[in-house]
């Protein structure tokens, strides 16, 4: 029988992951997040990372920089982007960065942010 459970997920109520991420509605091979609100700070710089999961992404509000394997994709109102899984990566928030992500698999599974 095929699953037909309903999520619905208000991101006022949503948990919080540590790197400050709204985690939305969640299904066995696929989750959203938001980001909401994210400010520019040089202090928050992060080194590139890979993931064991596919993003992809759209941005509602802001802008910033997605840096992927050598190259650099500026991110803006309107705009969508993916970033395969395990791919080095990093972003730069250049004004005040609001985004909703999906995952496969879902971020949130075993720890992962």
């Amino acid at each position: 029988m095929a699953d037909t459970t309903v999520m619905k997920v208000h991101s006022a109520d949503s948990p919080k992951g540590g790197m400050g991420q709204r985690y939305l509605a969640s299904g066995k091979t696929l989750s959203m997040r938001l980001w909401q609100d994210e400010q520019p700070s040089e202090a928050d710089a992060k080194e590139p990372s890979a993931r064991d999961y596919e993003t992809v992404g759209y941005v509602i509000s802001g802008s910033a920089e997605l840096h992927i394997e050598g190259q650099m994709v500026r991110l803006e109102p309107g705009d969508s982007w993916s970033v395969p899984k395990g791919a080095r990566h990093s972003y730069k928030i250049l004004e005040p960065f609001t985004a909703v992500e999906a995952t496969s698999p879902p971020a949130q599974v075993h720890g992962r942010e």
